[in-house]
């Protein structure tokens, strides 16, 4: 799979695709454009974890971790479940995981 290629005889219907396309990227971007965020999307990649779970591993306070995963959910990246009182967060779909292991590979391996 390519990037497209853009031409000038693109019909209008085609434009306003991407058009929707590039909001939808936008929108995921910005969702992920925080240390915080990141950092809890990376800990999702290894499975559902709790509210406490990630306070603990993150070494945050509840509620910043709270107000991080709210963005993360309103953005639809993580869903959450409730056994109880306790909240568990797992990604939502594939798209997350993919973006993180670029992010990885781009800043995080070792050269």
């Amino acid at each position: 799979m390519g990037l497209p290629v853009f031409h000038d005889d693109m019909c209008e219907e085609d434009m306003d695709r991407m058009a929707a396309s590039a909001v939808q990227a936008s929108n995921f971007l910005k969702a992920i454009s925080h240390e915080g965020r990141l950092m809890i999307l990376c800990h999702l990649t290894t499975g559902e974890k709790s509210v406490t779970e990630l306070e603990e591993l993150l070494s945050a306070r509840q509620a910043a971790v709270s107000q991080q995963l709210s963005r993360l959910r309103l953005e639809g990246l993580v869903t959450p479940r409730r056994d109880g009182k306790t909240i568990y967060y797992s990604l939502a779909d594939d798209r997350p995981r993919k973006i993180m292991e670029v992010v990885y590979d781009l800043f995080c391996q070792e050269d």
